[in-house]
């Protein structure tokens, strides 16, 4: 029988004092470990699609396989961010969790045969797209756990457990198909995730106070700064996620065999994920905003830096590089994600008053906006994959693919500027987003 906290009020003191810590901690630990094998699951393509020599497949198709997983994880990131809400946050930890059982299965089984049609193997990559949506409901699940005060980080923590995912998957996969063939890419994983989720039944809650209807928080898709925020996080997130999909193949393709691409791969995404929690922290002393406007300025400049290191002949050099990207895209992470629940709650405090209440219905609105706005910052790791696999095809090269990424960041940075650092104590959102919360 599903387990149900009625009594929930985490912004009391005394409650939470008491025994909301606890539980929220213990939530939290469980949330990061599901999230940790669902991103594991969602980027695992990246590794295989570089070990694929037998089956003869263009670097653009090899690319669609890496770039699958993208599109369909932030296309549920939308369905998922509602699922805590409608069922519980423990119910649907432990059905999302078990899903991933599937991709992880089928590609066990494919990659065994060598007459596998491309088609299945697109399918299959697209089914890996499940463990991407499991941050949305991670995320707005830990919401409602959480005081305001201790949201960013908590969220912090969470959402770096999980993006750390795909340094793990980077780390491991290497040694582990090295060491027992292809299929073991798949087949690592199942013990793991049965693990997960019979730690997120015993050891998780639901809670009451979570519940909502999806009506009332698809109300955040009608307010701008939802969309201003996506937009964003496709710099940030989408950058992070992208470049961390894409360098392996990416690297197969500009360097000969020789080169130590495979080995070294995981560093990027780990320095992303590690250095998240300072982007927040950064956020919160010197303001949101500015952080994510200076961040952009930096990614622009990272593109240009890997770009003519991509030129160079020298893999050391393109990969010290290209470690510029994943710090700024790992940093703008954080500044841009702490903004959410401040705005999201602010406004609702602005709207309803200082009650209980108002602080509840700006979680759910902040829950909600989460959802929408990681689903739609995902799709940055779908469109750099894809950019890569189109400038190879038309030019044989990825340069065009760094140009269109330089022309993007200049105009986040020119979007933050005009929205929250030009005049931003005209509006409460803009206050909010430039202020040291």
């Amino acid at each position: 029988m599903a387990r149900w906290i009625a009594d929930w009020h985490p912004d009391d003191p005394a409650f939470w004092a008491r025994s909301g810590r606890r539980v929220a901690r213990r939530n939290l630990i469980v949330s990061i470990v599901a999230e940790h094998l669902g991103f594991t699951v969602w980027t695992v393509w990246s590794i295989v699609a570089t070990r694929m020599g037998l089956y003869e497949f263009s670097t653009d198709q090899l690319f669609w396989l890496v770039a699958l997983p993208n599109l369909v994880g932030s296309v549920l990131r939308v369905p998922y961010t509602f699922g805590p809400a409608r069922f519980g946050g423990r119910t649907f930890t432990v059905v999302s969790a078990l899903l991933l059982l599937i991709p992880a299965a089928l590609l066990g089984v494919a990659v065994n045969d060598p007459g596998t049609p491309y088609w299945l193997f697109l399918v299959i990559a697209a089914l890996a797209g499940l463990g991407g949506g499991n941050f949305a409901s991670s995320m707005a699940n830990i919401t409602y756990f959480y005081p305001r005060d201790k949201q960013g980080v908590a969220l912090g923590l969470n959402a770096a457990g999980g993006n750390i995912g795909v340094s793990s998957v980077q780390l491991v996969m290497p040694l582990v198909i090295g060491s027992l063939g292809l299929a073991a890419a798949g087949w690592f994983w199942i013990p793991l995730i049965v693990v997960s989720a019979a730690c997120a039944w015993f050891f998780m809650d639901n809670l009451a106070s979570a519940r909502a209807e999806p009506r009332e928080q698809l109300a955040v898709a009608g307010r701008a700064q939802t969309w201003i925020m996506s937009f964003l996080y496709i710099g940030t997130f989408g950058s992070f996620i992208g470049y961390s999909t894409a360098f392996p193949l990416l690297s197969a393709n500009l360097f000969d065999s020789g080169a130590p691409y495979a080995a070294v791969a995981f560093i990027g995404p780990l320095i992303g994920s590690l250095v998240r929690p300072a982007g927040g922290w950064l956020a919160d002393r010197f303001g949101g905003a500015p952080v994510t406007l200076w961040n952009f300025a930096a990614m622009g400049g990272g593109v240009l830096l890997v770009w003519l290191a991509g030129t160079s002949g020298d893999f050391w050099l393109f990969f010290l590089a290209f470690q510029t990207l994943f710090l700024t895209a790992g940093i703008g992470n954080g500044s841009t994600y702490r903004m959410i629940p401040a705005i999201f709650q602010a406004k609702a405090v602005a709207e309803r008053g200082e009650s209980e209440q108002a602080l509840l219905y700006g979680k759910r609105q902040a829950s909600a906006a989460i959802g929408i706005i990681s689903a739609v910052g995902a799709l940055g790791g779908f469109l750099i994959n894809r950019a890569f696999g189109m400038s190879f095809a038309a030019a044989g090269t990825p340069a065009p693919a760094f140009l269109a990424f330089g022309a993007f960041y200049v105009s986040c940075a020119a979007l933050t500027w005009w929205c929250y650092t030009r005049k931003a104590g005209a509006s409460v959102i803009g206050s909010l987003a430039h202020a040291r919360v």
